[in-house]
């Protein structure tokens, strides 16, 4: 496996920047553009956002910089400064469901709505949470453990905020006046290998070919499964090496679960409730894996579009997390639409503190629903359409 750990004068993968208007966004580009680290290609995101304005101008393409919903900014801004007052010591956020995976949510909420890791007032906040992450993380096996029986859930958010944060956080900082042992200290780009490694090695000891609630689970389901395999696309896309056979029995796994009306079941021939969510998995999945071209993905592309008007009451973050995701790369007329609703939605949750209450608890109800309206803002890599 390639050498992902950050090297000086190595480029760093394309990050997104949309146009952001006010002076406080423009400030934080200007910070952005004069780190020496991280930055040394982001100035080809903007060119890119600027010489092609004009081609976006003429697509269905929402277009990058296009200004953010003022509702959800207000969201945003009360949602991380719930984050920011809540966040643990050490990194983390209590509630019903804390871990590694709760902690990425929140890292990946930071850095979706625009926050800069290296200053402004949340920078020390996704520092503390990423070197939270690292410094749990087995050494050996590279499995980053979650308490319940999730395990692997916890593994799959927190490898998907690691490749989102490789490359956007200077390395420099990130351990700089910390408490936590030397032994325990590694760059990201090597956290991410091993967290690759670990998915890679439960995979290849599934007879699936996929992922159960624990990294040497003999069975698979398409939650757990999507989850893991995110997190998978995610490391690809920040530049480790990901075998293609990995992800082509991963996408086989979701094909065999996909019936003919394009609803996709929990394991073969088990439903487990309504399938709205992980249809939502299987159409997002092949999408960032560049399977569009598949049947499998046009029957549930469409199953998604056909029920957008539909409430996901079965872990409902979960599933407004998935839809907004999946809907954006599949029919964006049908996001648009769904996309309303949604703020909609959140806006009645969210509390006085800026929280929104969920059963796994405010930091993991909060960090889902601001990324299930990142798409308004489209500021991650993984958010690219």
């Amino acid at each position: 496996m390639k050498n992902a750990a950050v090297r000086e004068g190595r480029p760093k993968r394309k990050q997104s920047l949309a146009n952001a208007s006010g002076q406080q966004e423009t400030q934080v580009v200007i910070m952005r553009l004069k780190s020496q680290f991280i930055k040394r290609t982001w100035w080809l995101s903007i060119a890119f956002a600027v010489l092609n304005t004009s081609l976006f101008a003429q697509d269905s393409l929402p277009r990058y910089g296009q200004e953010v919903p003022t509702a959800v900014r207000l969201i945003n801004k009360r949602g991380l400064g719930y984050l920011k007052a809540t966040q643990e010591p050490d990194g983390t956020w209590s509630g019903s469901q804390s871990g590694p995976g709760v902690t990425g949510i929140c890292i990946m909420a930071m850095l979706a709505s625009g926050e800069d890791p290296d200053f402004g007032p949340y920078s020390e906040n996704i520092r503390k949470a990423v070197r939270n992450i690292i410094a749990n993380q087995s050494g050996t096996t590279g499995h980053i453990s979650g308490p319940g029986h999730g395990a692997m859930y916890h593994h799959g958010f927190a490898t998907l905020a690691l490749s989102e944060a490789y490359g956007v956080v200077n390395e420099r900082l990130l351990w700089k006046d910390s408490e936590i042992p030397a032994d325990k200290q590694r760059s990201i780009g090597q956290a991410l290998e091993l967290a690759v490694r670990c998915i890679l090695t439960s995979q290849k000891n599934n007879p699936w070919k996929a992922w159960r609630y624990q990294p040497n689970g003999s069975d698979a389901d398409t939650t757990v499964s999507g989850t893991v395999l995110m997190g998978l696309l995610g490391a690809r896309n920040a530049g480790v090496e990901v075998p293609n056979a990995a992800i082509d029995n991963a996408l086989s796994y979701f094909k065999l679960n996909t019936m003919a009306d394009g609803d996709v079941s929990y394991k073969p021939t088990e439903s487990h409730g309504n399938g709205l969510t992980r249809t939502a998995i299987a159409t997002l999945v092949f999408a960032i894996a560049k399977r569009k071209d598949s049947k499998e993905y046009m029957l549930a592309a469409k199953s998604i579009a056909t029920r957008k008007d539909q409430d996901v009451t079965d872990y409902p973050f979960y599933g407004r997390y998935y839809m907004a995701q999946a809907l954006f790369h599949s029919d964006l007329e049908a996001w648009r639409t769904w996309n309303q609703r949604n703020i909609k939605t959140i806006q009645s949750l969210q509390g006085a503190d800026g929280g929104i209450p969920s059963s796994h608890g405010k930091a993991y109800g909060t960090g889902m629903s601001v990324l299930a309206l990142a798409l308004n803002s489209r500021l991650l890599p993984v958010y690219e359409r």
